[in-house]
């Protein structure tokens, strides 16, 4: 288990800069803890809650209300099979068994090896696609019992690696945001109007 790494703080840091109330990045400041371990840890729920001056039970609400946070250890797959009526209708409890024999593992399970972790999800709005799932929440559409082998042999293989990272990897590019481009972050009850709303004098636009 671990806190933020030193580069990790030195990014949150400059994350918190970007909201008029530090506590205000508490969700993207999970994402990267998340990334940096492939979950979220307790150790790095209290760091986060030191940089934004909240508690690390404030911290944990936030992180445990969302699906997409784990707290334990996940495999470096989470293949999300979709169990809503759409997908059911099309036959997703067939392939949520079929998958569960492929892998060896029941639902909320991961491998031995570490590679996948199998759940079920609720509608992942893909429902014309019907039977869907996802990958790291990368999605994948009509699926067949053929073509979860075929995913799953080619993600051991690592044929998928620039599609779908590891688990905790939200997106490849990072925003950054210039000083000089910077919006002038407001706190609510500070008073001033943020730099891009006009003045009602007609002055800055």
């Amino acid at each position: 288990m671990a806190r933020l790494s030193p580069d990790n703080e030195v990014l949150a840091r400059s994350i918190i800069a970007r909201y008029p109330r530090p506590k205000s990045a508490l969700i993207p400041l999970l994402h990267l803890a998340q990334e940096q371990d492939g979950w979220v840890t307790d150790e790095a729920m209290a760091h986060i809650g030191e940089l934004v001056g909240v508690s690390s039970a404030e911290v944990l609400g936030t992180c445990s209300f969302y699906e997409m946070f784990k707290r334990e250890p996940v495999g470096r797959y989470l293949v999300n099979i979709c169990t809503n009526i759409s997908c059911v209708l099309m036959g997703s409890d067939d392939l949520l068994a079929h998958a569960e024999e492929r892998l060896g593992v029941t639902v909320g399970e991961t491998t031995p090896d570490g590679t996948f972790t199998l759940e079920g999800a609720e509608c992942i709005a893909a429902c014309t696609e019907a039977p869907c799932l996802q990958v790291n929440y990368r999605y994948r559409y009509k699926v067949t019992p053929e073509s979860f082998d075929e995913l799953v042999d080619a993600l051991a293989a690592g044929q998928f690696a620039d599609e779908i990272p590891a688990h905790g990897t939200l997106a490849r590019v990072r925003q950054v945001i210039p000083a000089d481009r910077a919006a002038g972050p407001v706190a609510p009850d500070d008073g001033r109007q943020p730099v891009w709303i006009p003045e009602a004098d007609g002055g800055a636009s």
